[in-house]
């Protein structure tokens, strides 16, 4: 049975405040929400926005969700994406970051999205508050998006409604293969990922306005290869129209970050599909479509490593026409204010590429790019752990859940998160993260390549 199956299909009593959480009508039927712990927010956890890619659906586009009858109370959140069990030993995915308790399930059937809304708008078109849609990271191999340091309540209380998305991941979100290109319209595949966030993007266009939000006020907003997703997103022309704003978090700016292949044919990226079946020990695509998910999942990873490259977003042609860096340069971008940004101990010092797309940008765009840096080195409570401003670590504070950490964060960081979280909510709500009339955080422009410090202040 499916996981969206789990909602209970009665339209249950919510308690006193139940006028204020009224039912709703989108793409497949009624759902209502439940009351969050944090005061005057209701969310709506695990509401697929497509039919789940199981069975013939595997490595296919994204299909519309089929109708339910009665009323779906969306009061849990669904399954995660096929992906590997995270480690508390494992310096990459373990506790010393996240503090997981359990991980959630994980499973192929996971294309659904959560919503945190201001608890007076479900049913009020309109209010027509800004939305902004938060794309997890994870290298194209990992994450969720609820994951624990993910949160919307600081940015409903702050009247913005916040989407965390899921979407293929790994072999089941970018595996390429000639049958597969030779079944689609448009000859292509291995985009499945990037399909599914393009699709979610689409139920939060057609759908938001049920919750109180304005459809034609979309920020989206990720980190690292959510960062990587939001270029993509910027880049691809079935996200025309779509996006209001973007935010590119420890993901690059012009220059090569997450390559996507530009340059490679289709026939290339499918032949190394061909060559991956063999080492996965499959004979043909019957066979790995007629095998479990976590059969698939097990052989991939028994293949030796390097086998097929990076499983991740490619330009194709179609869902992708070009690298972001091109689409830059010949101004076919999503013309929007951008906010881009990364950490004092990335993987990498990105700024030179971003400053280098501000540049770029104010010779070819009116709109703004606001250029930041977060530099506070996390406290550690003397446990191994990761060190200093590292790559994710300013996940806590744009989502303001650092009382969910084990870390012993202290007042200023609580103060640093607030900052961080009116900045960003302001950028939604504006496009520019001081609000209406603040100017502490200048676009950053060819004459003025500025990069704002986001650190505790003494």
């Amino acid at each position: 049975m499916f996981a969206f199956a789990a909602f209970l299909v009665s339209c249950t009593s919510l308690g006193e405040k139940s006028e204020l959480n009224p039912v709703l009508t989108i793409e497949g039927g009624q759902i209502q929400g439940v009351p969050s712990d944090a005061e005057g927010v209701i969310v709506y956890k695990g509401v697929p926005f497509a039919e789940p890619p199981v069975g013939d659906l595997r490595w296919k586009r994204p299909q519309p969700v089929m109708a339910w009858e009665g009323v779906k109370v969306a009061d849990k959140f669904s399954d995660a994406a096929m992906q590997r069990t995270r480690n508390p030993q494992d310096g990459q995915y373990g506790t010393e970051f996240h503090f997981l308790s359990d991980d959630p399930h994980y499973s192929e059937d996971c294309l659904y999205l959560n919503v945190w809304v201001p608890e007076k708008a479900p049913g009020h078109p309109e209010k027509k508050l800004p939305v902004a849609m938060w794309v997890h990271g994870g290298a194209y191999l990992g994450g969720w998006g609820f994951e624990t340091e993910m949160d919307g309540d600081a940015w409903a209380q702050r009247d913005v409604i916040l989407v965390t998305i899921n979407y293929r991941l790994g072999i089941f979100g970018f595996y390429n293969h000639p049958e597969l290109s030779a079944e689609d319209p448009d000859h292509v595949s291995g985009n499945y990922g990037l399909l599914d966030q393009i699709a979610a993007l689409k139920w939060v266009k057609n759908n938001i306005a049920q919750f109180g939000g304005d459809p034609e006020n979309i920020t989206i907003f990720g980190q690292s290869a959510g960062g990587a997703s939001i270029r993509n997103l910027c880049s691809s022309p079935m996200s025309k129209g779509l996006i209001s704003k973007a935010i590119v978090q420890s993901g690059g700016g012009l220059g090569e970050f997450i390559s996507t292949g530009e340059g490679k044919l289709q026939t290339e990226f499918d032949q190394v599909g061909v060559e991956l079946m063999g080492h996965m020990g499959f004979k043909s695509l019957a066979e790995m479509r007629a095998a479990s998910a976590q059969d698939v999942y097990d052989a991939y990873g028994r293949a030796p490593r390097g086998v097929g490259g990076m499983l991740s977003p490619h330009v194709d042609g179609i869902v992708l026409d070009k690298s972001f860096d091109q689409a830059t340069y010949d101004k076919s971008l999503a013309d929007v204010p951008y906010m881009l940004g990364y950490t004092g101990d990335d993987m990498m010092d990105l700024s030179q590429p971003i400053l280098k797309f501000a540049a770029v940008r104010d010779s070819l765009s009116s709109k703004p790019t606001y250029c930041y840096l977060f530099d506070r080195k996390l406290p550690s409570d003397g446990r191994p752990s990761l060190q200093g401003s590292f790559h994710s670590s300013e996940l806590w504070f744009v989502f303001h859940t650092l009382g969910r950490s084990w870390r012993p964060f202290t007042e200023a960081d609580f103060k640093l998160s607030d900052e961080m979280v009116d900045a960003w909510t302001n950028f939604a709500k504006y496009g520019n993260p001081n609000g209406k009339t603040g100017n502490a955080w200048a676009p950053a422009t060819k004459a003025n390549p500025v990069i704002y410090e986001f650190k505790i202040k003494e």
